[in-house]
């Protein structure tokens, strides 16, 4: 009897040991896991533009914007644009200074005035300014995709010209891109269709170069968090085009 009761406390015993030593391990892994996504990994070129008619929420979003440029591993290079009324503005050209292109932020001006109404155009725009740089290149174009500068219907869901042509272009100077969706002031606030047409572009643009779309529905987004959390991880995970 007494062998039979230490043969089954060892059992158990042996049991609880197994089972924590694998509690442990899980959380040492699951640590491990976080302590990666927490930052991008490798550095990179990123150009990071913002269409300028996106809604006032956006603004909320620059702090988590800063700190996600200044999170960037030493040897990153920044730029930082806005698309407005079919131009591309370089607030900040390329830059190894990282708080220098995050303090270049600014509120986008949230009103139809600066619409571009397409802006797949100033993406190709901020293509060229990656000629000769070395390394792994990037485009974070939070964008609501819209173009309605041929017209507006099914046909021209993640199908416009401009579109292809900035694919093209992307593809020709091994930059990825990546985005995140935002409502503009103008259609995409009003029109689930108009916001469902925008996320398909935004889908296709970043499907097609390498790179990966990231939005909440078509109601618009709550905050950027969770866009980073999971920006930081794809970029660790997927292999960036490098020149």
């Amino acid at each position: 009897m007494f062998y039979r009761k230490l043969t089954s406390f060892v059992a158990v015993m042996l049991l609880a040991f197994t089972a924590s030593v694998a509690t442990f391990a899980t959380d040492a892994t699951d640590k491990r896991n976080d302590k990666q996504n927490a930052r991008v990994l490798e550095p990179l070129n990123l150009a990071i533009l913002i269409q300028d008619d996106l809604t006032s929420q956006v603004s909320n979003e620059l702090a988590v914007t800063r700190d996600f440029i200044r999170s960037l591993p030493s040897g990153s290079r920044v730029m930082v644009g806005y698309i407005t009324t079919g131009t591309l503005q370089v607030r900040q050209p390329f830059t190894g200074d990282l708080d220098k292109a995050a303090r270049s932020l600014r509120m986008p001006l949230s009103n139809d005035a600066a619409a571009p109404y397409n802006p797949y155009v100033e993406v190709i725009e901020a293509l060229r300014h990656f000629d000769g740089l070395k390394g792994k290149n990037a485009v974070l174009l939070i964008s609501d995709g819209l173009d309605t500068s041929r017209g507006f219907d099914i046909t021209s869901s993640g199908n416009t010209m401009d579109l292809l042509r900035a694919i093209k272009h992307a593809n020709q100077q091994n930059v990825a891109v990546y985005s995140f969706y935002a409502p503009s002031v103008g259609l995409t606030s009003r029109s689930r269709i108009a916001a469902s047409y925008g996320q398909n572009s935004l889908s296709r643009l970043a499907r097609d170069t390498g790179g990966k779309a990231f939005f909440q529905g078509t109601n618009g987004f709550v905050t950027f968090d969770s866009y980073f959390k999971q920006l930081k991880q794809t970029l660790n995970e997927q292999e960036v085009f490098a020149s």
